[in-house]
């Protein structure tokens, strides 16, 4: 039996974090392996051939600082030659590739890289081929494929993520939780699982919600948007501001702890929206996205290139970036056609168990396993 080490941050909740999230995921459905993750504290949920290792004394994302990291790195070191397999999964920088390809890489373990975003606004070619060091580099699109095809990286494979369609399915909207949160069975629920920062949508999030409001007084927004830093905390504040002063504190929920079940905020809302300016540092698949798509909910998304791969006019509503008559009437068309929100919804889940159903992608990196 291969062992493998899935090198990520903390497997543990809160599960806030696209890389982590997918490799738990991964690990629930391979067989056939010794799975080794790098843990903080012991997940009962797992089969016996997951073997856990509490390396991370933290799985909060705001406090995954430096200590943290020698924590990661010095496990590294400690089990350097001892699986078969390191699979990282994890954007890659300049001392993180650095450090793997001089210190921690073995003769005697193969290596594979899960490159969820190449962050080519950040690197040049130069800069990207020196962060590619493994065996087998496995891309979450055709588009980062082909960006490194063509810097003449030939070991290259595009797996989508994946994700449990059983857990993101349609479901009754939670009762308490609509209470809590003060939304009626009436009301129109609008949902933007995004950043407060990074991505540049949240002012055209705001900002739409409330021309929608002078229209649709029934409409009410939830943000499940992460507070990750100071700039974000600080950018949250600057939002509630502004929604205070259009008197609309009441028609706004916030999902921002990391308490809450993802699937019944996606299951509360009517739609959800994904107008982003850019996609600097977030997955080329998002996987908030593809959880709203999995639980029948149309979703408005930019046309993005890197998007193209995601969204189309049977699944989802395609604007144009940055514009926010667009967005809002967008809006306002998916209010009025309820018959237009169920067939995109329903187009939305099968495009979503077409190409990233956790069992078939679990299915392709175990043959991956094999082979490597």
């Amino acid at each position: 039996m291969k062992k493998i080490l899935l090198v990520t941050r903390p497997i543990a909740p809160p599960w806030d974090e696209g890389s982590k999230n997918f490799a738990y995921y991964l690990a629930k459905n391979l067989a056939g392996f010794e799975i080794n993750l790098m843990t903080k504290g012991i997940l009962p949920e797992l089969s016996d051939n997951v073997h856990q290792h509490s390396v991370y004394s933290t799985s909060e994302i705001r406090d995954f600082n430096f200590s943290q990291k020698i924590r990661a790195l010095f496990f590294q070191f400690k089990t350097k030659g001892q699986f078969d397999i390191n699979h990282y999964f994890f954007t890659p920088t300049k001392l993180n590739s650095f450090l793997i390809k001089h210190f921690f890489k073995s003769f005697k373990t193969k290596t594979i890289q899960t490159v969820a975003s190449l962050r080519d606004d950040l690197w040049s070619s130069d800069d990207i081929k020196n962060l590619m060091f493994a065996d087998l580099i496995i891309t979450y699109s055709d588009y980062a494929k082909s960006k490194l095809n063509s810097l003449g990286f030939q070991n290259v494979k595009r797996v989508y993520p994946g994700i449990d369609l059983e857990k993101y399915q349609p479901q009754e909207k939670n009762l308490g939780l609509m209470k809590e949160k003060n939304i009626s069975p009436n009301d129109f629920v609008i949902n933007f699982s995004g950043e407060y920062v990074r991505l540049g949508a949240i002012d055209l999030v705001v900002d739409s919600f409330i021309e929608i409001s002078k229209k649709i007084p029934e409409a009410k927004l939830t943000l499940a948007v992460r507070i990750k830093n100071e700039k974000d905390a600080q950018k949250k504040e600057e939002v509630m501001e502004k929604i205070k002063k259009n008197n609309l504190l009441e028609k706004v929920s916030f999902f921002d702890d990391g308490k809450y079940d993802m699937r019944e905020v996606y299951n509360l809302c009517d739609i959800s929206l994904f107008p982003v300016q850019n996609m600097h540092g977030k997955f080329d698949i998002p996987l908030a996205v593809i959880e709203t798509m999995a639980c029948e909910k149309p979703v408005i998304l930019t046309n993005l290139e890197i998007l193209k791969e995601l969204g189309n006019n049977n699944n989802s509503v395609i604007i144009e970036k940055d514009n926010l008559k667009q967005l809002t009437d967008a809006i306002s068309d998916l209010y009025q056609n309820k018959e237009k929100r169920n067939l995109l919804g329903k187009n939305a889940r099968k495009f979503c168990e077409e190409n990233f159903d956790i069992k078939k992608i679990a299915e392709i990196y175990q043959e991956i396993y094999k082979e490597i």
